[in-house]
Parts: C-alpha cells; structure tokens; sequence
C-alpha cells in the first residue's frame, strides 16, 4: 500500500513547487510508515511520453527524490510504498511503473495475486520484470488499451474487470500518458488489515490514516493547477474525488472528465 500524489499545471512546475514546502515535509513524513521505496514519474511536454525515477530506498533519506520532486514539469507522479506483506523490497516492486508510453502508481492490494496472472496475455505477462500485483494491474491496462480508443477507456476497462473479481480490493491509482493524468477512485469495500493498523497506530502520523486511509482528494493551489493526492499529509483546500470513478484531467487545459466505474 502507497501514498500518492499527482500534479498538472498550465505552466511546467515541481511536485514540491506546486504543494508547498510545508505539504511536502508532510508528505515525507509518511516515509515512518511507506519506506519501502518511491518513485517520481514526469512528462516534459504534454504529447510527450513520461519518464521515471525510482528507488528502494526511503525518500526521506535519498537525496535523488529531493532532486527529483524539484524538476519542473507539465505533469508529475509521486509515489511512496509501503510494501505489502511478502513482497520484495526492490526497485523493480517500486513505483510508477513504465510502459508503452504510460507511467503507474498503485495504492492498495490485490489478492489472491494468481487470480490476476491469469488475464494476462503471454506477450503481456513477459513484460512484467516485478513481483507486485500493482505491475500486473498496470500491464492489464496495457493490454485493454490494445482494443480501446483512448487511455481512459483502457485504465476504466481494467478496472472494472478487477472490480469484479476483487470486490475488497483498493484499486486507486495514477496513470500518466497519452496527455492526460488519469485518477482511479475505487476502494469501496477496502479496509485496512489489522497488523497495518498497529503499526500505523504506532507512529504519530495523523488519525485520516486510520479513518479513510484509501481515500484520493483534490486540491486547486492556483488557477493553474491541479493536484490530486492520497489522505494523511498537507492542509490544502481539499475536496474528495468521486468513489468509484475514473477522472481523466488534460494535460493540455486541465479539464477534468468523471466516468463512474460502473456506469454506462
């Protein structure tokens, strides 16, 4: 399980610009808990392909993710991870992920993992270098975009197929490519497990983590950006994305479009 953070703005602008240095430092101090690993995702134009940075290591204790949470950029993913239990900690397991032109971040869990190999293709299964249920939910949003005519129709696609077989399970994330940051908001039935609420209970990090830890919000800085993060960090104006949604934001005005997950 992760925490996320996504940002667009009309002007090239970094992750720690566009929140503020107080958000950020709240932010990191999620890394008593996700530790396992961050990653930065950016694109350095709108019809541009994303690129990654990613490391194993705890952001707060990696100069490369100061540096990296600085760059300017249309559109950025930040990821923190907290490695679901039995999974390694390796860069490969962290996120985003990258493929196609698309970059993934994931927060949550999706079990029984078998169950997900099984809807993969085998061209697309070999793609898969990780171990993570997360790099196997985005490699089934690679194959449904083989068929659809946009990114959203793809990440809304797999999402609904996931849905249904893993009605428990947080299938939040952040995608980002084809000009766009597409935000999934579906985890209606999740719920923490009892060892991960003791060990958060056992920091000081802020009750949310235990009230509506899976939930994904919405915040407007400026006139001229956007950014989308997870609960527990940072006083912006936040608002709630829709449940069980799938938002698609252009890279190019920030228009922001809500498809219900289930809807027609």
């Amino acid at each position: 399980m992760c925490r996320l953070l996504g940002v667009v703005s009309a002007e090239p602008i970094s992750p720690a610009d566009a929140v503020g240095d107080a958000v950020l430092a709240d932010f990191l101090a999620l890394t008593k808990i996700h530790g396992d690993g961050w990653g930065v995702a950016s694109v350095a134009a709108a019809d541009e392909p994303p690129r990654i940075e990613v490391s194993a290591g705890n952001a707060i204790e990696d100069a490369r993710f100061g540096t990296a949470v600085k760059e300017p950029a249309p559109a950025s993913i930040v990821h923190l991870r907290w490695a679901t239990n039995g999974l390694a900690v390796q860069p490969q397991n962290s996120h985003p992920f990258l493929a196609d032109g698309v970059a993934m971040a994931h927060n949550g869990s999706i079990k029984p993992m078998a169950m997900l190999d099984t809807l993969l293709e085998p061209d697309i299964a070999a793609t898969v270098h990780g171990t993570t249920d997360s790099e196997r939910y985005f490699a089934l949003i690679r194959q449904y975009r083989r068929s659809t005519t946009t990114l959203v129709e793809a990440v809304r696609g797999a999402v609904a197929q996931l849905r249904e077989i893993y009605p428990d399970a947080s299938l939040n994330a952040l995608v980002l490519g084809e000009g766009q940051l597409v935000a999934v908001h579906a985890h209606a039935r999740s719920v923490l497990l009892d060892e991960d609420i003791e060990e958060i209970s056992a920091t000081d990090l802020p009750a949310e983590h235990l009230e509506d830890y899976f939930s994904l919000r919405i915040a407007r800085p400026d006139d001229s950006t956007l950014v989308i993060g997870s609960t527990g960090f940072g006083d912006l104006d936040w608002s709630p994305l829709p449940p069980e949604s799938v938002a698609a934001v252009s890279l190019d005005d920030l228009a922001m479009t809500v498809i219900p997950l289930m809807g027609d």
